[in-house]
């Protein structure tokens, strides 16, 4: 069985056995915004067992007009607040926002892959 995931339109495939040896290099890094919707926002806290409001105002900070999940530092690296670095995993991976779900198809890399390569070794050209 493969692990090999394609997707229309994108000149390259996702290895996605790599995630087990990259150290979450999607999830750390520089840093950016990890977009949440209202419907992931319900869906998070009530996994958490935490109060939609309790769960904004511990793991969410607002832009413009949507929210982001926070970040924490480690060394000199950013990482998202639901990364575990001894698990090497998302700690909300059954309700991870679709901005997690569909990397690294994501439009930004069309034009990008070498950029994308760098930071994800499950990356293979077509």
């Amino acid at each position: 069985m493969s692990d090999l995931i394609k997707k229309e339109g994108f000149d390259y495939a996702f290895d996605s056995s790599a995630c087990s040896t990259c150290q979450g290099r999607c999830c750390t890094g520089e840093s950016g915004y990890i977009y949440v919707t209202k419907e992931e926002i319900e869906k998070i806290s009530q996994l958490l067992n935490l109060d939609i409001k309790e769960f904004v105002a511990k793991y969410l900070f607002k832009t413009d007009h949507e929210y982001s999940i926070k970040e924490k530092m480690h060394n000199d690296s950013y990482e998202c607040m639901f990364y575990d670095r001894a698990s090497n995993g998302c700690t909300i991976y059954d309700v991870r926002p679709l901005q997690c779900r569909t990397f690294p198809f994501w439009s930004y890399f069309k034009t990008r892959v070498d950029e994308l390569k760098l930071e994800c070794p499950g990356i293979i050209n077509d």
